[in-house]
């Protein structure tokens, strides 16, 4: 069997939209939690809740700038030397949406989204150790917000 490698991620223009692709779902994703959790938030919010909401707010459009900033400039965005598959890079960032939407505790989504937005700034300035760096990130930050999710309910047969 001759399998080819897997292509080496943000190798193409088209891998840096891609990239920009999910950043942007991830701050979707983002946006429809911080407002359900606002929507269904049961009395006043407290300081350090505000401050939690005001702190992922800011950091949705910091994260839809940068997504766009790739959108603008993929070109120079490409990463030629980044020896991580482009599957995996859409993986972990499609991972990360899921995430987002599904975590229980808002402050949970904080380290997460950290590592999109230094994966989204590496990638925008094609600096190999930042991007390699970011997708560690991403890829702790996810396996600890698993770790905090509740266990699924049995299957009923």
């Amino acid at each position: 069997m001759n399998e080819d490698p897997p292509r080496a991620g943000l190798a193409s223009i088209a891998d840096v939209e891609a990239l920009a692709d999910q950043l942007s779902a991830s701050a979707d994703a983002l946006h429809k939690r911080l407002m359900k959790e606002i929507t269904s938030h049961q009395g006043p919010f407290s300081d350090d809740e505000q401050a939690v909401v005001r702190a992922l707010n800011d950091d949705e459009q910091l994260l839809r700038q940068r997504a766009n900033s790739l959108y603008a400039d993929a070109a120079a965005a490409v990463v030629p030397a980044l020896g991580v598959p482009q599957q995996l890079i859409i993986e972990l960032t499609a991972a990360a949406v899921e995430k987002i939407r599904k975590i229980g505790k808002l402050g949970e989504v904080i380290g997460l989204i950290g590592g999109l937005l230094s994966l989204a700034g590496s990638a925008g300035t094609g600096n190999l150790a930042g991007v390699v760096a970011a997708l560690g990130q991403v890829r702790l930050h996810a396996a600890g917000v698993a770790a905090h999710q509740p266990p699924a309910p049995p299957a009923t047969p």
